[in-house]
């Protein structure tokens, strides 16, 4: 399951998670900035085009709310992976900066919801 990917592509991402809690197996936690992604212009540019123009970012940087997000999967008993993701342009965000910022957000909010992180 793709949080990021599911708002872009305009979806409800806590109804997607009630609808198919079942089937989800790892969770990337990318979050978006939607103010960029409502500003694209999805019959002229592509996918890396929204990349370089930052639609993507880290956890907590972006629009999405992450401790329900967590929260939610933790309600339906969800043990799987979340990985940190941010599809960005590197030369804007330094990777080891940045993925450190998503890492110690995502521990927050799984903290805050019931999860024992090591």
């Amino acid at each position: 399951f793709d949080a990021g990917h599911m708002a872009m592509a305009g979806g409800d991402v806590l109804r997607v998670i009630d609808n198919h809690h079942a089937r989800i197996s790892h969770v990337h936690t990318k979050d978006v900035r939607m103010d960029v992604v409502n500003g694209l212009d999805r019959t002229r540019e592509s996918f890396l085009d929204a990349v370089m123009k930052g639609a993507f970012t880290v956890p907590g940087d972006g629009s999405l709310d992450f401790e329900a997000i967590v929260k939610r999967c933790a309600s339906y008993g969800y043990e799987g992976w979340f990985v940190v993701e941010a599809e960005q342009d590197p030369k804007k965000a330094p990777p080891l900066e940045w993925s450190t910022k998503g890492n110690k957000e995502l521990h927050r909010v799984m903290a805050l919801a019931g999860y024992e992180v090591v």
